[in-house]
């Protein structure tokens, strides 16, 4: 399906957790033997993307999962999350660390928000900001497509934002869980491969 761009500078690519915690071999999901290859490989098929749509004047966002760290900087970690992940701990996804950081390989971000949930809208300035910056169009990538991916695009998708699914930009810790969450997205929004949105950008 078609993105619909009409304006690369009303354009984003919105990254969601694409970040060292969760795909570094020396972060914190590493660390907890939370591996997948799949996951691994996003940074390299979404980069020429968010190169191209920078050559043209959009805009590259970053949604960054956030552990607040509470007193002693023990970080307030949902019970749902510390039963899935109970190898997470204080330092992890900590606002400002390493970890924290989007993944070298798409740096800079033009746009970077903490997010407490799935959904990069849910209690964040992401609305606002881009609003601010004019932006109307939403590539998504990022992981898991079940979860962050999948509530960031329905929340986008409510706000009247055009959205569109990077179908091989994102993904989760299983094909089949992938490809069913990228299905049902289909509904409220468009869907296409990193490789087709690069070639629309770049001829724009």
């Amino acid at each position: 399906m078609n993105p619909g761009i009409v304006d690369p500078a009303k354009t984003a690519l919105l990254i969601v957790d694409l970040q060292n915690d969760f795909l570094h071999p020396e972060g914190a999901y590493a660390r907890g033997g939370q591996k997948s290859v799949d996951i691994a490989a996003l940074p390299g098929r979404v980069l020429p993307l968010a190169r191209a749509l920078r050559d043209k004047g959009g805009w590259i966002v970053s949604a960054q999962f956030t552990l607040v760290p509470g007193k002693g900087g023990e970080p307030f970690i949902s019970p749902h999350l510390k039963d899935l992940r109970p190898f997470l701990g204080k330092g992890d996804f900590s606002p400002g660390s390493w970890g924290h950081s989007l993944v070298d390989e798409l740096q800079p971000a033009d746009l970077v928000v903490e997010k407490v949930a799935y959904s990069a809208f849910y209690m964040t300035r992401m609305e606002w900001v881009l609003k601010k910056a004019d932006i109307e169009t939403l590539l998504v990538c990022g992981i898991v497509t079940n979860g962050g991916v999948a509530s960031t695009v329905r929340d986008a998708h409510l706000r009247d934002f055009r959205t569109t699914v990077l179908s091989d930009g994102c993904a989760a810790f299983s094909l089949e869980v992938h490809e069913r969450a990228v299905g049902d997205l289909s509904t409220v929004a468009g869907v296409t491969t990193c490789a087709a949105a690069t070639s629309l950008i770049a001829g724009l």
